[in-house]
């Protein structure tokens, strides 16, 4: 729940396990006209979308953008707080994802449930560099995006080590 001035924005969302779809989001506020209207909108763009095709925040980010249009001077704060309980809701979600993993190694992308391990296994199968080619292979770091500086950290490490071995 996101709270500024007085003003309180709760978003759920509900999301199939495994085709990371947004089945449905619900939004909970005790704000104005501008915030009941933004979150209304906001929880209706996202139904149907699978976290892939958020592509992290800046996809948040575009669909604010693009199909708000500009709010009156003074009630930008209305859609920013909507746009927060969001961020929030998908936080919850990979906080969610993080308790129940199981598995041996460090789970990395959350959305997806991948592990360091299989990070490891595809970059060095596929001679992998980037963060969107890693996306494009198995999904990692599409969903939601936090895990993408956390991919990016083992794309280095790998080319660090590769480096140290090209030395030697």
């Amino acid at each position: 729940m996101s709270f500024l001035y007085g003003v309180s924005v709760e978003i759920s969302l509900e999301i199939d396990e495994e085709t990371k779809e947004i089945l449905d989001a619900k939004f909970k506020t005790n704000g104005c006209g501008f915030a009941i209207a933004t979150a209304d909108f906001l929880a209706e763009k996202i139904i149907s979308r699978k976290l892939t095709n958020l592509h992290g925040l800046e996809g948040l980010e575009i669909l604010h953008k693009e199909e708000f249009g500009k709010f009156p001077i003074g009630r930008e704060q209305c859609a920013d707080i909507c746009f927060e309980a969001l961020y929030e809701a998908l936080a919850e979600y990979r906080t969610k994802r993080v308790k129940e993993w199981n598995g041996e190694k460090g789970l990395i992308c959350s959305c997806f449930g991948l592990d360091e391990e299989m990070i490891e296994k595809l970059i060095a199968e596929n001679n992998l560099e980037t963060v969107e080619e890693i996306g494009r292979i198995c999904n990692a770091g599409t969903g939601c995006g936090s895990c993408q500086p956390l991919i990016q950290e083992i794309i280095d490490n790998r080319m660090f080590e590769n480096i140290g071995t090209e030395i030697d």
